[in-house]
Order: structure tokens, then C-alpha cells, then sequence
């Protein structure tokens, strides 16, 4: 067990140019890891705290200096000259210096940053990738990339309801095709946007964000820009939503503003059952809002049984919410967002939790992002079978699919594409 020498801690910028928290750590044999934490626009209200400064003469407040100040002057000297066990013994300690429920004494972007680092510096000491050295198993199973390639709601500025419209290269051979799959796909649907005279800008996340007047429409122009690259629906490429619905839930109604809808927990199901049965969707992240559990309970009995219906804001990675789903039989599906709760060992705990029950991982970025590519190398070890990384436009989100390029390249054989257990699935 080597001590912790130094620790440095910086505010640095995210994907949308606001501040957020990096870390170094270096261990005394001169090993040295460094992380940076994402974060999120449409966030869950039971996520760990992500603490900023709230001064509106600095960043319009969102500074990070109170999340570097508690990693330089409350968590550092308890921490330094120490050694430790594992990063799961150091994360306890970091856990046990918050005390709190939530992160809300030290923020999940302090204790994050030092949580990912801490791993990293363990890894450079052994000599492996990060990917290997989470792992814990001998097998390795490359993710199927869920593709963002039209952001509406919080994610652009626009008037598309839903947040994220994706492609998956279930069909693809090799993660590597799926790459070339989804950027051929990008291209396409860039023309088609631009001959019909609509915006080709991209959101938050990398996806184009044109104003189109409904969800059926926003499809339709994908499915047609799959078809003009000669690839196949359902053979190849399958769609999947974040439906993001928190987002437009007010007063026990959900408000479809751009279709000019106004839907019960009951008919929203019915709209998310519709859009399942007549495009090829295998998965539907947030159907319902993160505290209408008897919407999310009756839209399992209604779809689960054909679609991939994923909780993020319901469960926000935290152990204890998706043990509330597994018991009440509410999704089959959890969204992994390192930054939702705060550690390493926390995440790694609640996917171990999900796979028990036979819920499927999806490992996510955030909107805004770094060029930290941990998730790339979580994804692999922990086999979760995809991954949520923005569109195939802006280094932030391409920085962590040429991660999995590398982690492809040096795996080689031994990497399995897992878009033929999804299909299958």
C-alpha cells in the first residue's frame, strides 16, 4: 500500500464553458492519476449535491472554488501521507468525511473528482488500463454506442419535446463498424436536415437540434436517413429515446408543448406505446417522471416485456431508489451517471445490484462534459453492454468513443460487440 503524496485540485471548464472540478492525485512511488467531473442540465432531484459557488459576479454562479476548497482544506489533510487498501477503502473514507446523505457537505463534484483519480493512480501504479484494472473478469465486452443524433428539450433550443433521439448499431460487427455505422447515418440525416431547409446545428450533446412540430416527424426523418445509407432497420440499426419526461411533468400532467398535448400518466403511457409498436424503439429511457411510480409500474406491466425501459432520473444510480424499483417490479433498465452519486465504489455497487436482477446498464455521459473518458473504460469493465456518449460531432463526446477505439484495438480478439446480445435480447 503506497501513500498519497500530493493532491491538486483545479477548476477547469466543462462542454458548455461552465466551471467544474478536476483532480491529480500522485501516490509517493510517483503513480499519478487525474479525473474531471461532468454535469448534467436535466437533473434529477434526488441526485448527489453538485455544489457551486452561487456568486452571481463569477460564473453567473457557477463557480466550483467551495467543491476545490473542501478537497484542498477539509478532505486533503485527512487524507494525505495515508495509505489505503482499495479505492473502496478510499472511497468509505471520503464517505465517511461527507457524512451526509446525499454529498451535500463536500459536493459529489469534490468527492467525485477525487474518487476517479484515486482509481486512476492505482491503475498507473499496477501498470494496467483503467479498464482491466476494474475489471473482474477475464472477459470483455465492448458497449453497443446509443448515438444521440437529434437533441431537443433541455439539451438544445428548440422545440422538439423529447431530449435525445438515438441510434443503435445493434447489427455491426465490431464496435469499430458501429462507429462507422452511426457517423455514415450522421451524414445522411445532415443532408436530409439541410435539404428540407432545417437547422444543423447541434445541441449540448452533439445531435442536430431542428425545430420539428412532433415526435412521429423527428422518427420518420431518421428512419429515412438510415434507409438512404443502405444500412437496415431493425437488422442493423434500431432506435431508442430519452423521453426525459421530469422535464415537462407539472402538476400531475405531462406537457407536450411542441404537439400541443397535454397527457395523464395513463395517456402518456398510451403515447409511449404508440411510438414503441410503430417504430422499431428498443429502449425508452425516463417514460415517466422520477416520482410517478405508479405511471412507471403500469407502463412496465404494459411494455416491459418488449422494450428496455430505463430509469435515470427515477433512480439516479443511487442503490436504494433501484432496490424500490426491483421491489415494486418498475423498469428493467438503469442508467449509470458516475456523477448522480459520487464515487467509484458507490457505482460499482449499484450496477453489481442491477445485474443481479437482471436489469440491463447503460453507462452515460452527462450534457456537460470533459475530456475525461472514464466512462468508456466502466463501460468495458463492468461488460454493461452500452453506452450513452453524446453524437459523433464535438471532442467531448468523441473523445470518449476513440477511448473505446484504443480499448478495442489493444483488447483485440478478445473484444466481444455486444450489438448481437442486444438483438438477440
Amino acid at each position: 500500500m503506497t501513500k498519497i503524496k500530493t493532491i491538486k485540485a483545479r477548476q477547469i471548464l466543462d462542454s458548455r464553458g461552465n466551471p467544474t472540478v478536476e483532480c491529480d492525485i500522485y501516490l509517493e512511488d510517483n503513480s499519478f492519476g487525474r479525473a474531471s467531473v461532468p454535469s448534467g442540465a436535466s437533473t434529477g432531484k434526488h441526485e448527489s449535491i453538485e455544489l457551486r459557488d452561487e456568486d452571481p459576479h463569477r460564473y453567473n454562479g457557477k463557480g466550483v472554488q467551495k467543491a476545490i476548497s473542501n478537497i484542498i482544506n477539509i478532505i486533503t489533510p485527512k487524507i494525505e501521507k495515508q495509505s489505503f487498501a482499495s479505492f473502496w477503502e478510499f472511497d468509505k473514507k471520503l464517505i465517511d468525511i461527507d457524512n451526509s446523505k446525499n454529498k451535500s457537505n463536500l459536493g459529489a463534484n469534490a468527492t467525485l473528482a477525487l474518487s476517479l483519480a484515486y482509481a486512476r493512480s492505482l491503475a498507473h501504479q499496477q501498470k494496467e488500463n483503467l479498464f482491466s484494472f476494474l475489471s473482474e473478469e477475464e472477459k470483455y465486452i465492448l458497449p453497443v454506442p446509443m448515438i444521440n443524433i437529434i437533441n431537443g428539450g433541455s439539451h438544445a433550443d428548440n422545440n422538439v419535446d423529447i431530449q435525445e433521439f438515438m441510434i443503435a448499431p445493434v447489427g455491426a460487427p465490431s464496435f469499430s463498424e458501429a462507429i462507422r455505422y452511426g457517423c455514415e447515418i450522421f451524414y445522411s440525416l445532415k443532408s436530409k436536415l439541410k435539404s428540407k431547409g432545417l437547422n444543423t446545428n447541434v445541441g449540448d450533446e452533439g445531435g442536430f437540434a431542428p425545430d420539428i412540430n412532433s415526435s412521429n416527424e423527428v422518427i420518420e426523418l431518421i428512419i429515412e436517413a438510415i434507409n438512404s445509407t443502405g444500412l437496415k432497420i431493425k437488422e442493423d440499426i434500431v432506435l431508442s429515446l430519452d423521453v426525459a419526461s421530469t422535464e415537462f411533468y407539472k402538476d400531475s400532467k405531462y406537457h407536450l408543448q411542441s404537439e400541443k398535448k397535454v397527457l395523464s400518466s395513463e395517456n402518456m403511457i398510451d403515447y409511449l406505446k404508440d411510438l414503441s409498436r410503430t417504430y422499431p424503439i428498443y429502449s425508452i429511457e425516463d417514460g415517466m417522471s422520477e416520482d410517478d411510480w405508479e405511471g412507471w409500474q403500469n407502463l412496465t406491466k404494459e411494455i416491459g416485456n418488449t422494450t428496455q425501459l430505463v430509469g435515470d432520473d427515477l433512480f439516479v444510480t443511487n442503490i436504494e431508489r433501484l432496490q424500490k424499483g426491483i421491489d415494486n417490479k418498475i423498469a428493467n433498465s438503469i442508467l449509470i451517471k458516475v456523477n448522480q452519486i459520487g464515487t467509484l465504489s458507490e457505482t460499482l455497487s449499484t450496477i453489481k445490484l442491477s445485474k443481479s436482477h437482471n436489469y440491463s446498464n447503460i453507462i452515460s455521459h452527462r450534457s456537460g462534459e470533459t475530456e475525461d473518458t472514464t466512462i468508456s473504460d466502466l463501460a468495458v469493465a463492468t461488460s454493461a453492454g452500452q453506452i450513452k456518449t453524446g453524437s459523433l460531432s464535438r471532442t467531448d463526446r468523441t473523445a470518449k468513443y476513440n477511448q473505446l477505439l484504443r480499448i478495442e484495438e489493444i483488447l483485440g480478439a478478445k473484444a466481444q460487440y455486444a450489438g448481437k446480445i442486444i438483438l438477440k435480447d
